[in-house]
């Protein structure tokens, strides 16, 4: 059997598909998977902020309609990059085993966050760490900083900022998790749903392609997503309204740990509850439900407000 798997051509991208095919042919030692790059719409607007970019899903848009069209008959995707509402057209066949979830810091000095000096520039495109680092430490300054691990590495080696922080799990991937200098707490920074995992995806009705890709799913993790995505899906506002939603699958229990900051990182709205593995959706819609019963709209349109 010959499939095509369509990806970014990021590094990060290229390293994330190539475990992937690599599972893949494990499992079916006569499988042939070709890899063909496709440039998305989030690669070409890499200098503009998150929140001034209109396109939903713009790091999987083009890839995905690849999928649909049977350009390629699957992709691979960073879990966290998938609009947050659910594709008829797409199946989300596989999410193989989960890496950390957590942000990191990684600083010039070596200096861990508590111990960066006032005023010190610290970069991040994400508006979700931003809001958590001024939570934590209001005394920093953070600016904006866009581009792939590579080019966030090589302008924190040049001393443009004191220090930057990135999801790990990426890092991992890359062979360079040594240049961590510290693994923030899930309770201070809350990662976007999905974050340190994957998303196989192909197209609805292809049960052939399915099945295939299925062999590398991790229940766990697939538990875990669903949980997140189910409470950003109820929070609503996909990703101009940034939250932390954070689900742990262990001995058939699964907890979920939600989050909302005000922009400023002043405010902060969190619950947090368990639930049973086989009911992840239920678990995620419960939370949130939760937050918005008392009273998390006042965060939710301060976030509004930015991107009108």
């Amino acid at each position: 059997m010959n499939l095509t798997v369509g990806t970014r051509g990021s590094r990060l991208s290229l390293s994330q598909t190539n475990a992937v095919t690599q599972m893949l042919e494990q499992h079916f030692p006569g499988l042939k998977i070709e890899t063909k790059v496709i440039v998305t719409t989030g690669d070409k607007l890499w200098d503009k902020p998150f929140l001034q970019v209109s396109t939903v899903g713009m790091f999987e848009k083009e890839i995905d309609c690849a999928v649909i069209s049977g350009e390629v008959d699957f992709a691979v995707h960073s879990m966290k990059d998938l609009p947050i509402e659910d594709s008829e057209e797409l199946t989300l066949a596989a999410v193989p085993k989960r890496e950390p979830a957590n942000d990191v810091l990684i600083s010039n000095n070596h200096l861990k966050l508590a111990d960066l000096p006032a005023d010190s520039l610290v970069a991040t495109g994400s508006p979700r760490r931003k809001a958590q680092l001024l939570r934590v430490r209001p005394d920093l300054k953070v600016s904006s900083l866009r581009g792939n691990i590579d080019t966030r590495m090589k302008k924190a080696g040049e001393g443009v900022f004191a220090a930057t922080i990135l999801a790990e799990a990426g890092l991992k991937r890359l062979g360079m998790r040594e240049m961590v200098t510290e693994r923030l707490s899930l309770e201070s920074f809350t990662p976007s749903a999905g974050q340190g995992a994957l998303a196989i995806v192909a197209k609805a009705g292809r049960s052939e392609v399915v099945d295939v890709l299925r062999s590398v799913n991790d229940s766990s993790s697939m538990a875990e997503v669903a949980a997140e995505r189910a409470f950003a899906q109820r929070i609503g506002g996909g990703c101009k309204v940034p939250m932390g939603v954070v689900a742990h699958s262990e001995r058939g229990n699964l907890t979920l740990y939600g989050s909302i900051l005000s922009p400023d990182g002043k405010i902060e709205m969190h619950k947090s509850q368990k639930g049973d593995v086989c009911s992840p959706k239920e678990l995620g819609i419960s939370v949130a439900t939760e937050m918005l019963d008392e009273g998390i709209d006042s965060l939710l349109e301060k976030w509004r407000g930015m991107n009108e």
